[in-house]
């Protein structure tokens, strides 16, 4: 019974990560339109919207980095894959000799 609700708080807490970086996300998207529409309106021969967009940017490619993992991989997804993969059943991976022993 406790293996389900620890499985139940960690997609809980997965949902709340993908939840705020959509939320970010979308902020991000709608609050560079409306600089990039004040930025054309009041001086379009000087553009520096797209200073926030940059700077903005980095931030968020940090926040998707830290939710979904480089390229596309979060840590401990692996390790779930191993440890469940066969029956459930726990499996200890070592390498020795740049080989992996299982």
């Amino acid at each position: 019974m406790e293996e389900e609700g620890e499985k139940y708080k960690k997609a809980k807490s997965r949902v709340e990560e993908l939840k705020g970086f959509y939320s970010h996300l979308i902020t991000y998207i709608a609050v560079n339109i409306m600089l990039l529409v004040i930025n054309l309106v009041t001086s379009p021969n000087h553009l520096w919207f797209y200073w926030v967009t940059v700077v903005w940017g980095i931030g968020l490619i940090w926040h998707a980095i830290s939710v979904y993992g480089k390229f596309g991989k979060k840590k401990g997804r692996e390790e779930d894959k191993r440890n469940h993969g066969n029956g459930g059943k726990k499996m200890m991976n070592a390498t020795v000799g740049g080989q992996l022993n299982v």
